[in-house]
């Protein structure tokens, strides 16, 4: 689990770094998908880390301004905050904290799994989006996207 959350927080600085000189102009065209926009879709999974990082840590929703009212740097700056607040968790954690049961209850659905299943729940999210990210990114002429499979990250640790 350790290392999945150290993933996460590696892949999302790798599309920070990769977005980063691009133009407002691209990452606010809109594009069809879950979200319109490359920062709406960036934003959401920011968002989606902080809901799911209140639920293992049992802590209060983090409140920040809708996306609409943020700059892309700050976009990029909060999802990569929330990623290492979420690894450093995650790296606290015992064998026997990871497999504590939390309770769910929210307008969506009810649940009670362990702490583990809900981090390959909020890491497996960012996968979906920064998928769709890689996607509308081609459809507007980004195409210099780097392999951020969790695979390639393993091998390239292995190497250093």
């Amino acid at each position: 689990m350790s290392n999945y959350a150290d993933y996460n927080l590696w892949v999302n600085k790798q599309f920070v770094n990769w977005l980063s000189p691009k133009s407002d102009e691209l990452l606010y065209t809109e594009v069809p998908s879950s979200f319109s926009t490359i920062i709406k879709t960036l934003d959401h999974i920011w968002s989606t880390e902080e809901y799911w990082f209140s639920v293992i840590s049992e802590t209060d929703l983090f409140e920040k301004k809708p996306e609409n009212e943020l700059s892309k740097e700050e976009i990029f700056s909060g999802l990569l905050n929330s990623s290492a607040k979420l690894k450093h968790f995650i790296n606290s954690l015992s064998e026997d904290d990871l497999s504590k049961e939390v309770k769910i209850i929210n307008p969506w659905f009810e649940c009670e799994l362990p702490i583990s299943e809900y981090l390959i729940q909020v890491i497996n999210h960012g996968t979906y989006h920064r998928g769709q990210i890689v996607t509308m990114g081609r459809n507007i002429g980004i195409t210099d996207a780097s392999n951020t499979d969790y695979n390639f990250y393993n091998v390239i640790k292995a190497q250093k």
